[in-house]
Order: structure tokens, then sequence, then C-alpha cells
């Protein structure tokens, strides 16, 4: 289990799992379980402008599919290694509002969710990627999902169990705010 006691030191301890990985199932119903709180993220005018595909078991390899074929063969092998090695993807869709503001308020309401997503996976000992690839803008690959004209895909967040020890092993560090805040 991860020790961590408060909202703060789950923050601080988070981190982003690329690898490490283990062959462990991550349920459709706990990802369910996480974004029932995860939606509770600010959201300008209660709009909720995101939905959600997600994958996993057999319908992985359908998943890979659609990522090579926005590939040159040259990447596929690497690419179905890496991706073969994620148990689970949670691939996020906002409505794309023509307006500049509104856009930008669901992009941000988004962004929020997810982080919100992160911090209720890494309290269950789950670690993420989130991930924003060339091809979430290929046409082919983006009908493959069903993904509509007036959507953008937020991410496609990497999920699973991890080697704990992997990633105890890795080094965070952060510029102190007072370093970056100026007072007007």
């Amino acid at each position: 289990m991860l020790a961590t006691n408060s909202i703060a030191e789950i923050i601080r301890n988070r981190t982003t799992v690329k690898t490490g990985f283990i062959d462990k199932e991550v349920s459709q119903e706990l990802v369910l379980s996480l974004l029932e709180d995860a939606v509770w993220a600010p959201t300008h005018k209660t709009r909720e402008p995101w939905r959600f595909i997600f994958v996993s078991g057999y319908r992985k390899e359908v998943f890979i599919e659609a990522v090579l074929q926005c590939q040159e063969p040259a990447k596929h092998s690497a690419t179905r290694r890496k991706l073969g090695e994620v148990p689970a993807f949670l691939i996020t869709v906002m409505n794309a509002d023509p307006r500049q503001k509104v856009w930008e308020e669901d992009f941000a309401a988004t962004s929020c969710l997810l982080q919100n997503f992160q911090l209720l996976a890494w309290e269950q000992e789950l670690g993420v990627c989130w991930k924003t690839p060339p091809y979430i803008y290929e046409p082919a690959f983006r009908e493959s999902l069903g993904v509509q004209p007036g959507e953008k895909i937020v991410g496609i967040i990497h999920i699973g169990y991890f080697d704990k020890e992997i990633v105890a092993k890795r080094k965070r560090n952060r510029t102190s705010p007072a370093a970056k805040m100026t007072a007007f």
C-alpha cells in the first residue's frame, strides 16, 4: 500500500508511470468508480464537456492496430511492444466548441478532471501516464475510436498496476514557487 495520509502527500508522491506495469487486469468497473469522483472537477456552467473510451483486454489489439495504421512500418514493432505492456487505456474526449473562451474553459475543466483521475488512481495503487501522441489528430485513428468532428482527444491515459520498486527509484524535483512568483 502506498503510504499517504493527506491530499498534499498524494500530490507530492504521485508520479507518471510509463514503464514497469505488471500483468494485472484493470477493470472497467474500477475505472468507472474513479471517474465517479474525478468528474467533480470544476466545470464552467456545469457543461461537463467530456466523454470516455475505455480499452482493455482483447480490445487492446484492435486499439494498437488503429495506432499502427497512423505510423510508418519501421515504428510498428516498438509501438506494439510499448502499448502491449500497458494493461488499459482511457481515452478522454471533449466537445471542441468553436468559441475560444468556451473551448478554453472546457479544456481546463477536462484537464482538472484528468488530474483528479490521476490522483485517485494513485490512491488505489494504479500508475497512469497522460499521453498526447501525434496520432490523436489522425482522421483514421479518430474514426476508428468513433471520435466525431467537433470533438478533441484531450489525452490517452495509460493505466496499470506497477512494480513499486521501479517507481520508488525515481527522483522528482520541483522549482520553488517563490522562484517563479512576482508581486504586482
